[in-house]
């Protein structure tokens, strides 16, 4: 049975799965330019707390949940058991993938792809335009790929179009201009590589 919060605006095209939760004052399938009949998709057992705003044409899996006021624009593809923490922002053509935790105040731009399990920590700032505001920069938008179980420390700045790699460790603070390796840890501004992670 789900509870939708009698505040909560649900658009048309929504769909919900079992056992959902939408707390006071969320907008869930909102209108975006250009939409054409795109559904909103939640599986089962979200938990959308007050304030969160879902535009239309998302595809969200099951186990999903907001922090409050987390702003979620349209045409993602989003997995089982992500978490997407207070006041966060996901731009739209975004991937993540399967346990993806993304905590607090964290901008994620378009074109960005999250792997499975990996982790954003709070303040941690993503780009995707390598020039802002040249005459091109619409179409030459790449956001980073952060690999599967990578972890992204508090207040980090990942760069256009990089990857870093699976089961690296970005530190905090750090500004990271280059690609990341496997199982690397980098730190700095700019981010320079100080060792690797031993199992």
């Amino acid at each position: 049975m789900n509870r939708i919060a009698n505040t909560a605006i649900i658009y048309p095209d929504v769909m919900f799965g079992d056992n959902v939760v939408v707390e006071d004052f969320c907008v869930i399938g909102a209108p975006f330019k250009g939409q054409n009949g795109e559904k909103t998709v939640i599986g089962n057992n979200a938990i959308i707390r007050s304030h969160t705003v879902i535009y239309g044409g998302n595809a969200i899996g099951d186990g999903f949940q907001t922090g409050n006021k987390a702003n979620i624009r349209e045409l993602n593809q989003i997995g089982n058991n992500v978490s997407i923490g207070t006041l966060s922002v996901v731009e739209h053509h975004v991937v993540i993938e399967e346990g993806v935790r993304i905590h607090t105040q964290a901008f994620i731009p378009e074109f960005t792809i999250l792997r499975c399990f990996c982790w954003i920590g709070p303040h941690v700032v993503i780009t995707n335009a390598k020039y802002p505001k040249s005459p091109s920069v619409k179409n030459e938008l790449k956001g980073p790929m952060i690999d599967e179980n990578a972890k992204i420390g508090a207040n980090a700045t990942i760069l256009p179009g990089l990857k870093i790699g699976r089961n690296s460790l970005v530190g905090a603070g750090s500004v990271v201009t280059r690609d990341v390796g496997e199982n690397d840890i980098v730190a700095g501004n700019p981010a320079i590589f100080i060792k690797k992670i031993e199992y």
